[in-house]
């Protein structure tokens, strides 16, 4: 399965803009900038892009590693948090943090956090990524 986005970029890199376009249209022009990537700048920007498919990909491995225990979730909810490091001779993604809280039935932590640790490993994202992915576990009643 091949998936497709297009990017069309305009003008310098600090002035200049960026127009981001997915194939399934969930995104259609999407504007980012050198001011939404390292200043702050309301917009999106690609580690954005990055933690919310991370997010995403390990959010359903886990579901899946689950689904392993006979498990099922209520929900399970993941905050990705990608650190880009300004830092030495250019930009690179360093870290990336993912807090995941989930609600479960029964008293199943055990197989929730053995099935987090399996997706943090073997989510595509995660094995795409060159950075240090660090967890945190949370479950709900």
């Amino acid at each position: 399965m091949d998936s497709t986005s297009t990017v069309v970029w305009q003008g310098s890199v600090k002035k200049g803009q960026g127009k981001i376009t997915t194939e399934s249209g969930v995104l259609k022009e999407s504007v980012y900038t050198y001011g939404t990537r390292f200043e702050d700048n309301p917009g999106t920007n690609p580690e954005e892009l990055i933690a919310a498919a991370h997010a995403a990909c390990f959010t359903m491995a886990t579901t899946d590693f689950l689904g392993e225990s006979n498990v099922t979730p209520d929900s399970i909810r993941t905050v990705a948090k990608v650190t880009l490091s300004t830092e030495g001779n250019a930009p690179e993604v360093t870290k990336i943090h993912l807090d995941v809280t989930a609600k479960l039935p029964g008293d199943d932590k055990a197989a929730f956090e053995k099935a987090a640790q399996k997706a943090k490993e073997n989510c595509p994202i995660s094995r795409l990524l060159n950075a240090d992915i660090t967890m945190d576990t949370h479950v709900e009643r």
